[in-house]
């Protein structure tokens, strides 16, 4: 065999159409658009999908859940992987080194697949619930995850929020306070204003008590 005699397997490749070349062909003419019409015009092609203007197909189907962009970062290892391990402590890290996972590997889940017979510990990673009565059933045990402290910036932040939430409340209490002084200085006005009138009625009273008395008088020297 030479270079110079390779070429294709008979059927895997076919001529292209010469489109407009003549009736010949088949493919003459109208070039296999047909007559007319907007997918005959130059220019006529649409979005895919698009349906004349009425609800797309893709549109009037119902959705639901959606798809995870961490899932193909996150990768199951199974109790034969773990029994194989020399190390008596499993982590995402040791599972790298080991090849068991990709280095690209963000988080790992140990499923329920194979058996395991030896002590270990495994610890920061995911284990289904099958898997770890397989794994306290045969003397190790699943550490809890560490949570991990939050950033010093996003600790600020939230020590700024409740600042600024202590400040609101505190403008609040003190417009409230300040509605309760108004109301009551109102209140003390309306008393004030009443007083006048009290003293204006009094001193009435007071002047009509004398002609009362000279009245009398009056009347006592008449009947004598």
């Amino acid at each position: 065999m030479r270079l110079n005699n390779l070429k294709p397997g008979p059927g895997s490749k076919s001529a292209r159409h010469r489109v407009g070349r003549g009736i010949g062909s088949g493919w003459g003419k109208t070039a296999g658009r047909g007559h007319k019409g907007q997918k005959a015009r130059a220019g006529g092609f649409h979005k895919v999908g698009f349906e004349g203007g009425q609800m797309p197909l893709h549109r009037r189907l119902p959705k639901r859940g959606f798809t995870s962009r961490s899932r193909r970062f996150v990768e199951a290892v199974r109790l034969g992987e773990l029994e194989k391990l020399g190390a008596d402590e499993i982590d995402l890290m040791v599972l790298k080194q080991a090849g068991v996972i990709s280095v690209l590997a963000l988080d790992a889940r140990v499923i329920k697949s194979g058996e395991i017979k030896r002590k270990v510990t495994v610890r920061g990673i995911g284990v289904t619930k099958g898997a770890k009565a397989a794994i306290e059933a045969a003397g190790g045990k699943v550490a809890d995850v560490e949570v991990k402290a939050a950033h010093p910036k996003a600790e600020a932040a939230k020590a700024k929020a409740a600042e600024v939430k202590a400040k609101v409340a505190e403008a609040k209490a003190k417009a409230t306070e300040a509605k309760a002084k108004t109301t009551e200085a109102k209140a003390k006005g309306a008393g004030a204003k009443t007083k006048p009138t009290e003293a204006k009625a009094k001193s009435t009273e007071a002047k009509a008590k004398p002609a009362d008395k000279g009245k009398g008088k009056a009347a006592d020297q008449a009947k004598t």
